[in-house]
């Protein structure tokens, strides 16, 4: 297994939370998406899930260079 995957691994649990949190506060913080709020969210959830591996992925090679550059 190669480092990246290694890396995109461990971070997908904290990506997929800032992804679900900053989706549910937009859902619920605009008062005309909060009445929505009963179908918006599972969406929400749904697209956290969706997008948690190809960020994780991007951001990978990125915390890699970081710890090279110290």
């Amino acid at each position: 297994m190669n480092t990246r995957t290694m890396i995109a691994g461990i971070i997908s649990l904290p990506v997929n939370a800032v992804l679900f949190g900053t989706g549910a506060v937009a859902v619920l913080a605009t008062p005309q998406l909060e009445e929505h709020a009963a179908y918006l969210l599972p969406a929400v959830i749904f697209a956290s899930f969706l997008l948690t591996l190809p960020v994780a992925w991007l951001l990978a090679p990125r915390m890699r260079l970081a710890r090279r550059s110290h």
